[in-house]
């Protein structure tokens, strides 16, 4: 059954054969509807306003395809920890196809949990309630935070049980949005072949989708590698601000658009430290918080590595101009973050020691093991001379406290703007809430165990302003009790 709900284009599936497997989602036995992003739809042109419930669960489960979409299984290869896997793939993923949205660009959307592919590499190409539930709250609140970001269109539950280690759970269908689903894995894939003509036709189509100015540049591989590369500066430094974990940094999951993609163990940072790892399969600290960066940037050599055949036909000279790119990154990177983190304080003009004193703030922080987004947004607070209350005591009421919040007092004297002024910047750039891992486990709890989704919704609901003071979601701004951490999260494989 195809139903019209908005003019979808088979871009991806007009590349050489190789590129992906067709196939459609496999039906599943008692779709329900337990989310659905209605103006993400409406930016996206959908037209699914006389659908009933029953309707959309039918068709985000992949039961009905849309009139126009070609249904497929991507190829791409993938550095995991590491080591690298040739072929990886779409294994529990189909691309629906793209849409146009309301502002012209183009949007790919996914099924994540639609049954096996080709790729699946011996899985059961399903997924479990609980990943999806976590996805789906994550990546909507990382959209209202402010940081390039996969959407959340629906979430399914299939009416069916899926075998994981815990034993058997409810299973689950999400519907991603993306800028596309490119990845440096896929540049991988066919590097690993030495199929320069199927990389070359993915450069253009990479080119056309995400670096249109790099078709008239005198070495068009190279332009897109530089902005590929300002694109994750700019990403991970936004992480970095937020105290945003993603656990899983394979180079399978990461984006050439400069989306955030791929919510399996990510988590936020409650009590600051940079060793923060939570990723139960990161047994050695690949991906902490603190390395981010760095894997960031090895990612992106390895995207430079898969190119070098495009950038130049002398290897000598391909090498050289590639590692140059990425050499780039760093400056690039230490930019963002402190420009990032100056904000965090209030400062807009940049001197020579506010590196020192975000240092000294961040040292400090970790030794009182103070709580990452409490701390930053008492500093709003702080701007008012009786205002510190708060402040003093997440980071230790003592001289040394003293001595840093005056320090930053003094500095912030020679900013512009009134007292209100600078307390309005400090609460933009500092967000009140953030998806606290002990709540997104309530939610999950309650919709897998007692079928309540009440607590995800209500979640949810709490994130979508995460700037805004709201006593309606106080409740949402504590960190865990010693008895609700949550040490450890899991991929939703």
């Amino acid at each position: 059954m195809s139903l019209s709900i908005g003019r979808f284009e088979a871009r991806y599936a007009a590349l050489p054969e190789g590129f992906f497997a067709a196939l459609p989602p496999t039906p599943v036995a008692a779709p329900r509807l337990i989310a659905f992003n209605e103006s993400l739809a409406a930016e996206l042109g959908l037209s699914v306003g006389g659908l009933s419930a029953e309707a959309l669960a039918g068709l985000f489960a992949g039961n009905d395809i849309p009139e126009g979409a070609l249904p497929i299984a991507v190829a791409y290869a993938g550095h995991q920890f590491g080591s690298f896997v040739p072929q990886l793939g779409d294994g529990r993923a189909i691309l629906l196809g793209e849409v146009r949205d309301q502002s012209g660009r183009l949007r790919d959307i996914a099924f994540k949990g639609s049954g096996r592919t080709p790729y699946s590499r011996g899985g059961d190409g399903r997924a479990a309630l609980g990943p999806v539930l976590r996805e789906y709250i994550v990546s909507e609140a990382m959209y209202a935070l402010g940081v390039p970001t996969t959407r959340a269109l629906a979430a399914v539950l299939t009416g069916e049980r899926v075998l994981r280690e815990q034993g058997p759970l409810p299973g689950a269908v999400f519907t991603r949005v993306a800028a596309s689903h490119l990845r440096v894995g896929t540049f991988q894939f066919f590097a690993a072949r030495e199929d320069q003509d199927a990389l070359r036709a993915l450069l253009m189509f990479a080119i056309e989708r995400h670096e249109p100015t790099a078709r008239d540049a005198e070495n068009p591989a190279l332009a897109f590698l530089k902005g590929a590369i300002e694109r994750q500066a700019q990403l991970i430094a936004r992480w970095m601000g937020l105290g945003f974990v993603h656990g899983v940094m394979n180079t399978d999951n990461m984006t050439i658009s400069g989306e955030t993609i791929d919510y399996g163990p990510c988590a936020f940072m409650e009590a600051y430290d940079p060793a923060t790892v939570f990723s139960s399969i990161d047994q050695f600290g690949r991906y902490a918080y603190g390395r981010q960066a760095a894997i960031a940037q090895w990612n992106l050599a390895r995207l430079a590595e898969a190119l070098l055949p495009l950038i130049d036909h002398d290897e000598e000279s391909a090498v050289k101009l590639a590692s140059e790119a990425i050499s780039g990154f760093a400056h690039l990177y230490h930019k963002a973050y402190d420009e990032t983190f100056r904000a965090k304080l209030g400062l807009l003009k940049k001197e020579d020691d506010d590196a020192d004193l975000v240092a000294s703030v961040l040292l400090r922080m970790q030794q009182k093991q103070s709580d990452f987004t409490l701390t930053f947004r008492a500093f709003a607070d702080a701007v008012e001379p009786n205002g510190d209350s708060a402040l003093r005591h997440l980071m230790g009421d003592d001289d040394i406290a003293d001595q840093l919040i005056e320090r930053w007092r003094v500095r912030l004297l020679r900013e512009e703007g009134s007292s209100s002024d600078l307390k309005a910047r400090i609460k933009a750039a500092n967000p009140k809430r953030i998806p606290r891992n002990h709540r997104i486990e309530e939610a999950i709890q309650a919709a897998v165990r007692s079928d309540d989704f009440e607590p995800f919704h209500q979640l949810h609901r709490a994130l979508q302003h995460p700037y805004q003071d709201d006593p309606a979601f106080a409740a949402y701004e504590t960190p865990a009790a010693p008895d609700e951490r949550v040490r450890v999260t899991f991929c939703g494989t």
